[in-house]
C-alpha cells in the first residue's frame, strides 16, 4: 500500500518541485514503485521529467474536475521503469474556481487515488505555493507532508501558517495526517546563515529534519532546463548523491515502521 506524501510549503522558491522530481527518481532507482503527481499549474514537475505540457494528454485537471480515472492520466517514464507520472497542464489554474461549487470538493483526489494505491510504494505530490482547494485536496489525500525549507534568510517565514493548515486538515478532513519530514535545501557550507538555519530547524522540528541536506549545486540547478532529474543529468554530482541519500532515509523511516513496502506492499 503506497505511502502518499505531499511536498508542500506555501513559500515559493524553496525547492518543492526539485525535491518532488529528484526524490521520486531516487526512489525509483531504488526499485520502489513511484507515482509522481504534479498538482502545480506551472507544470514544472511535468516538464522536469521530460513530458511536454502542451501535448500531455490527460492530466490532473481531468481527474479532479471530470472524474477521469487516474490510471488514464498516468504516464510511464521512458528511462526509469519504476516511475510513473500524472502531469499538470495550465488548465489546472481554473480548478480552484471550478472546485468551489463542486460536491466533495476537498476529497476528490483521495477518492481518485483509492483504486491505484495498491499499485505503488510511494505516491509523491508536488503542491503549488498556495493553500487553495487544489492543495487542500492533496493534503486531505496524503498520509503526510514533506516540507522543504531553504537555508536562507526568512527560511522559516510562513511555516506557522502551514502548520496551522496542517492542524485544520487533521481536524476536519484527515485525522491521520502528519509531518513526514523536513528537508533543508540550498545549503551553503561557507555561510554561517545556512548553518544557523539548520540549527533553528532542528531545534524547531527535532527528529523530523532529514540528516541529509541538499546543497546549493550548479548541476542540480541546470537539470530542469534539460528536462531531466539530476540522476539522469549527472549521477556523479553532489546534488544527485544528496537526493539518493534522502531517498534512503525516507525508505528507512517509512518501511522500518511498517508503513511502506516492507510492511505489506508487494
Amino acid at each position: 500500500m503506497a505511502r502518499i506524501l505531499a511536498i508542500a510549503n506555501q513559500k515559493g522558491g524553496v525547492g518543492k518541485t526539485t525535491t518532488a522530481v529528484n526524490l521520486a527518481a531516487s526512489l525509483a532507482v531504488a526499485e520502489r514503485r513511484v507515482l509522481l503527481i504534479d498538482a502545480d499549474p506551472q507544470g514544472n514537475a511535468t516538464s522536469g521529467v521530460g513530458i511536454d505540457k502542451s501535448v500531455a494528454g490527460m492530466s490532473l485537471y481531468d481527474v479532479l474536475l471530470d472524474g477521469v480515472p487516474i490510471a488514464e492520466a498516468v504516464r510511464q517514464d521512458e528511462q526509469l521503469p519504476f516511475l510513473h507520472i500524472v502531469p499538470a497542464t495550465q488548465d489546472l489554474v481554473g480548478a480552484e474556481l471550478e472546485l468551489v461549487g463542486g460536491e466533495e470538493r476537498e476529497g476528490r483526489l483521495r477518492k481518485a487515488l483509492e483504486p491505484v494505491r495498491g499499485e505503488y510504494d510511494y505516491i509523491l505530490i508536488d503542491c503549488p505555493p498556495s493553500l487553495g482547494l487544489v492543495t487542500l485536496n492533496v493534503l486531505a489525500a496524503a498520509d503526510g507532508v514533506l516540507i522543504p525549507i531553504q537555508c536562507e534568510y526568512y527560511a522559516l517565514e510562513g511555516i506557522s501558517q502551514l502548520l496551522n493548515t496542517i492542524r485544520l486538515v487533521q481536524q476536519n478532513f484527515n485525522p491521520g495526517f502528519q509531518i513526514e519530514g523536513v528537508l533543508l535545501t540550498m545549503f551553503d557550507s561557507r555561510l554561517n546563515l545556512s548553518k544557523q538555519v539548520v540549527a533553528e530547524a532542528k531545534d524547531y522540528f527535532g527528529a523530523k529534519v532529514f540528516r541529509t541536506v541538499i546543497p546549493r549545486n550548479v548541476r542540480l540547478a541546470e537539470a530542469p532546463s534539460f528536462e531531466k532529474p539530476i540522476l539522469l543529468y549527472d549521477v556523479q554530482s553532489v546534488g544527485a548523491k544528496s537526493y539518493l541519500s534522502v531517498a534512503q532515509e525516507l525508505i528507512k523511516r517509512v518501511e522500518s515502521s511498517g508503513r511502506g513496502k516492507s510492511g505489506g506492499a508487494k
